[in-house]
């Protein structure tokens, strides 16, 4: 059986590839921040055995590492890594230039880039640094956005924080293949997790021709199919999951 580390795996997108993870046999970790009543739900959920919950803040550099040490230890070896959990757009983040204090744009700013950006980055050298100590192959998917591409006026520290974790896996990928570690992204556009339900719109709905916003069941099967020995000529790539929402060229 494989170890896979899914961060913010308390619900949403997260808890969705969790429950991937494990209903195709992979022993899962699931990280948390706060949430613990929705984690052990997860957890609780997930088919199989040799689960287990792990937590710490993603912006701390010190929690970080007992997160990957954690993980690694309660699952015999993370083999995968899901760069999932992060600082994601809500009426509370939002800092329009226009409309937030100095003081309220550098706080949101550093909270967003210390969690989105510099979480999964210390994360994933800790995993890695696992996986070469034991020789092993291995995955890190990371979970970006669509918002990288489209741009997120009312949000910006997440539009860029998204787009700086898609270079920082396109890098990675380059640096770790001699190790056999493959990495990717997916880019998801808007998503029907449940901090965005009341989000949801007409209007959002016909962003996408198919008139509807993704779920994330759709997001697990890519990072799945993304994680799996047959998506290893793959790494570098980061993959748009926006019915067509957004178009890139």
């Amino acid at each position: 059986m494989t170890g896979v580390l899914v961060t913010g795996a308390s619900r949403g997108i997260g808890r969705a590839v969790a429950s991937a993870f494990a209903a195709n046999g992979y022993r899962v970790a699931v990280h948390y921040g706060s949430r613990v009543a929705d984690a052990e739900a997860t957890l609780a959920a997930l088919p199989g055995n040799g689960h287990l919950l792990v937590t710490g803040d993603l912006a701390d550099p010190a929690a970080v590492q007992r997160i990957a040490d954690t993980a690694e230890a309660g699952l015999g070896g993370v083999d995968v890594l899901v760069n999932n959990a992060g600082v994601a757009p809500t009426p509370e983040t939002a800092h329009p230039v226009d409309a937030v204090s100095y003081a309220d744009w550098q706080r949101i700013w550093r909270h967003t880039i210390d969690v989105n950006l510099l979480g999964a980055a210390n994360l994933s050298y800790c995993v890695a640094r696992h996986l070469i100590a034991r020789g092993a192959p291995g995955r890190i998917v990371n979970v970006g956005s669509r918002g990288a591409f489209r741009g997120e006026p009312d949000d910006p520290a997440y539009g860029a924080s998204k787009a700086a974790l898609h270079a920082f896996g396109q890098s990675l990928a380059v640096s770790l293949a001699p190790h056999g570690i493959a990495v990717t992204s997916v880019a998801p556009g808007f998503t029907a997790t449940e901090r965005q339900l009341d989000r949801i719109d007409d209007a959002l709905r016909a962003q996408s021709p198919f008139g509807r916003v993704g779920t994330p069941e759709e997001v697990a099967a890519a990072v799945l199919y993304l994680a799996s020995a047959e998506a290893t000529w793959a790494s570098g790539a980061v993959l748009d999951l926006n019915g067509a929402s957004h178009l890139r060229t």
